[in-house]
């Protein structure tokens, strides 16, 4: 089997996928696409994803853009426990996560984590938009933890690709001086720290 990653480590969602992989124990190559130097949007990355976004995977000659497309994908085709859940309420626990996260969590993290982190990349620091990017981003978690519910992980017993989605964000968030206020969401610490556990997300760092 031959599967190649292209994306920059420094991508919450890049982390994503390769936190699935490691708790798949696949084998990878990861051929790096810097987004801070521009690098997707370079004439090689954009044959690969004409939209100049990572990640990217390239499996025994397939090619899967989009993270939702790859983390299911992946999830399917690689050997090992499964992330996606059993049931049909817990796959839609999952999927709900994951779409909040993708249409309401990463724009509200960003402005927060990227004004300490990465300034010049999210065109400097904007103090009305870090504001008002903890109150999104408090709401976000708050709508997650309700998902959660008294289960260990956001879709059940078991972790899933729905946790996978949110915890890069969080690690970045968990990087800041607003990591307390915007972390003051009931249910969310016990997250954490199981997430925080997980040999994957420690063999993830963000580079």
């Amino acid at each position: 089997m031959s599967l190649t990653l292209y994306g920059f480590d420094g991508s919450p969602y890049v982390r994503t996928v390769k936190m699935l992989l490691k708790e798949k124990g696949a084998e990878f190559n990861q051929l790096q696409v810097n987004v801070m130097k521009g690098e997707p949007h370079s004439p090689e990355h954009l044959a690969r994803n004409a939209f100049g976004k990572v990640p990217v995977i390239d499996h025994d000659g397939f090619r899967v853009i989009e993270t939702a497309a790859i983390m299911s994908y992946l999830d399917e085709v690689l050997p090992g426990t499964s992330l996606t859940p059993k049931t049909p309420r817990d796959r839609a626990r999952s999927h709900m996560a994951q779409s909040i996260y993708d249409s309401y969590g990463y724009g509200s993290m960003v402005p927060v984590f990227g004004y300490y982190l990465f300034p010049d990349f999210i065109g400097g620091q904007n103090d009305a938009s870090r504001l008002q990017g903890i109150e999104k981003s408090k709401l976000v978690l708050t709508e997650l933890m309700k998902i959660k519910g008294s289960d260990p992980f956001l879709a059940g017993p078991a972790l899933s690709i729905g946790d996978l989605y949110l915890a890069p964000a969080c690690a970045y968030l968990a990087m800041t001086p607003d990591a307390e206020q915007v972390f003051a969401i009931s249910g969310f610490a016990d997250w954490w720290n199981r997430i925080q556990a997980l040999p994957s997300f420690k063999a993830t760092p963000p580079q």
